[in-house]
């Protein structure tokens, strides 16, 4: 059997030539000088601690330019001290933690990003065109076009969004909603790439691009995560400077009370703790690993750290506290027929991507109805869709007082809890309303409950829904603040003047996309949303299940947790390593061993936020929901 553990350990020194050329530094001088051969041993040294100073004092210029303090300050006057005083030996030494240290870095980074590259790996890169003589062409993903006609093979992953066409399909989501089991999807459905069709082939109707595609605005995001590595050394940015002044004052005061230049070297050896310079972004990347894991893609450590403060959280109500997938009730006519009022609203209703949209269009099908001839249509943000016919006619459909623009003396139609009415008009008169209701998730109430037991002192509801609607949803999840009827802009004021702060915003669609950007942290819920929603937002749920938004929130809590115990480990065992050192009771070589395995362990315990399982959310500590948002007004 080969040696499959030497050969992983020749790989990782080809894949970090400075460790390698670090040790075999170390190697050979310990052998020069054990062969009687010191002068060699010093010039063998002080040319490898020179180069890796050289290397080192230049990113450390770029730093201090771009404005950032760090501590490669200290290391750099570590090693040239311990080659002026002669203690090359343990110059050596600190080279080989720097090296190794920076290659431990890029490990556990490559480590923690697997469950984020995995997602990448996923993406199709062609699909299957069927033709108008029914012929099937294979084509890249990034040719294909909305309307193409795609057929999608057994265990073929679907390469862009779309509309089912065949009268079922079943269909493995887990990629993006975290549910284990296939999903069966009917004629008129929308099926998205990413997923994994089962065991028949069916055909679909391409509705978007590949750059449009959810699954594509999903990859974007993990490399943004990937390569967002700067805000996650702003936490140990901030004992960097104190560190390193009071290191430099223990190495010269040392010196002066001693006389020895010596010490000088001898305390500074201790004095390059690795949890400040690695250990906090290890355990960032293993935080952004774990929600990775539970379905929450972080984009970078900065929202991590935000996420982990967090006091207060602002929810959106369709699709986020509710499923997302309204269903019809009833449709009540009004100057027409109920079918001529589906088809008018099926008509309109194509041209938006709130929920609302794809049960009416649906509906419509299903009654055999052909959606009304739209000449234009646009969608005027948490209000509606405003269309005009082949006919010239205008038609509205949305909220009561959109459409009661057009429609004088408009009545609204009693409605139970829970339930939607989406108005339909058509010129002045009000041609009638489609009743939907949009159940909340059954996780819904537990998720507020658990957030509130990880500390959180402010919930609300932020909506563009009416009142009885909202505060129906609000009383079965467990929050008393309601905020109905908001436009983006009430939304964004309202989230700017909600205390206590840091404040996280949840929500899903396209027009929470300026709110979720306001907040000081938002999370969108993407397995269904829209991608404006996903950009804007600093994280996104893949899966559809919304009790992944308090499970960020602790795995945020404990990374920033282990990364403070990291780098106040180091900050704590060097101290008292230097103050040893300053007395004259630590040589430079021995100081230097120590510190490597300070670093060991400060690195180790960093890993551990990669670990475990999933987070056990605590119940909520009480029942206290007073007063939840200070409206503007109030500010």
């Amino acid at each position: 059997m080969a040696d499959t553990g030497g050969m992983r350990i020749v790989g990782f020194f080809r894949s970090y030539p400075l460790v390698a050329l670090a040790l075999a530094a170390l190697v050979l001088t310990l052998v020069l000088l054990g062969l009687g051969a010191p002068g060699a041993a010093q010039i063998l040294a002080t040319a490898v601690i020179a180069l890796v100073v050289v290397l080192t004092a230049i990113d450390m210029v770029r730093d201090l330019l771009a404005g950032t303090w760090g501590l490669d300050v200290l290391a750099v006057v570590a090693m040239v001290s311990t080659v002026l005083v002669g203690e090359y030996v343990a110059g050596l030494i600190i080279v080989l933690m720097l090296t190794g240290g920076e290659a431990i870095e890029d490990y556990a980074a490559g480590r923690a990003g697997r469950e984020l590259d995995a997602l990448i790996s996923r993406a199709p890169a062609f699909a299957s065109r069927l033709t108008a003589a029914g012929e099937i062409e294979r084509i890249p993903v990034r040719a294909v076009a909305p309307g193409d006609r795609l057929l999608v093979r057994p265990a073929e992953v679907l390469p862009v969004d779309g509309v089912l066409e065949d009268a079922h399909a079943s269909i493995d989501e887990s990629s993006l909603t975290g549910e284990p089991l296939p999903v069966t999807r009917a004629a008129g459905e929308e099926v998205h790439s990413g997923t994994v069709n089962g065991t028949e082939a069916f055909t679909m109707r391409a509705t978007a691009t590949e750059q449009e595609s959810q699954y594509h605005a999903i990859v974007e995001l993990v490399g943004e995560a990937v390569a967002s590595k700067a805000p996650m050394v702003r936490l140990a940015d901030r004992y960097a400077v104190p560190f390193t002044v009071l290191s430099l004052l223990i190495a010269g005061v040392s010196w002066a009370v001693s006389g020895e230049a010596v010490r000088f070297a001898e305390v500074l050896v201790v004095a390059t703790p690795c949890p400040l310079l690695i250990a906090a972004p290890v355990a960032f990347m293993g935080g952004m690993s774990r929600t990775a894991r539970i379905g929450v893609i972080v984009k970078n450590g900065g929202a991590i750290e935000t996420l982990s403060r967090v006091r207060s959280v602002a929810f959106d109500k369709t699709g986020t506290l509710t499923r997302g997938r309204p269903e019809i009730r009833a449709v009540h006519p009004g100057s027409l027929p109920a079918d001529e009022v589906l088809v008018l609203a099926a008509g309109a209703e194509q041209y938006s991507v709130h929920v609302f949209a794809a049960p009416i269009v649906a509906a419509a099908h299903h009654r055999g109805l052909r959606p009304a001839e739209v000449a234009e249509a646009a969608e005027v943000a948490t209000n509606g869709v405003q269309a005009t016919l082949a006919d010239g006619t205008e038609v509205r459909v949305g909220k009561p007082a959109f459409v009661a623009e057009r429609v004088p003396g408009l009545r609204r139609t009693p409605l139970t809890a829970g339930e939607t009415a989406v108005y339909v008009s058509r010129g002045d008169e009000l041609a009638g309303t489609i009743v939907l209701a949009d159940p909340v998730r059954p996780e819904a109430r537990g998720t507020v409950a658990a957030l509130r037991g990880l500390g959180i002192e402010r919930c609300a509801i932020l909506t563009g829904d009416v009142a009885p609607t909202a505060e129906s949803i609000a009383a079965e999840v467990g929050i008393d603040t309601v905020h109905a009827e908001c436009t983006p802009s009430t939304k964004v004021d309202l989230v700017a003047a909600a205390r206590p702060r840091p404040v996280l915003m949840v929500g899903d669609g396209i027009n929470d996309a300026p709110v979720l950007a306001a907040a000081d942290v938002g999370i969108a819920m993407g397995a269904r949303g829209a991608t404006a929603a996903s950009e804007a937002a600093a994280a996104v749920v893949t899966a559809d299940d919304i009790s992944t938004v308090a499970q960020a929130v602790a795995i945020a809590r404990r990374t920033v947790r282990i990364a403070l115990q990291s780098i106040w480990l180091g900050i704590a065992i060097s101290l008292g390593l230097m103050l040893v050192a300053a007395f004259g009771f630590l040589p430079a070589v021995l100081g230097a061993i120590l510190q490597e395995g300070v670093d060991l362990v400060a690195i180790l315990g960093a890993l551990r936020a990669l670990g475990g399982g999933p987070i056990a959310v605590p119940p909520a500590a009480g029942e206290d929901h007073s007063d939840d948002f200070v409206s503007p007004e109030r500010v």
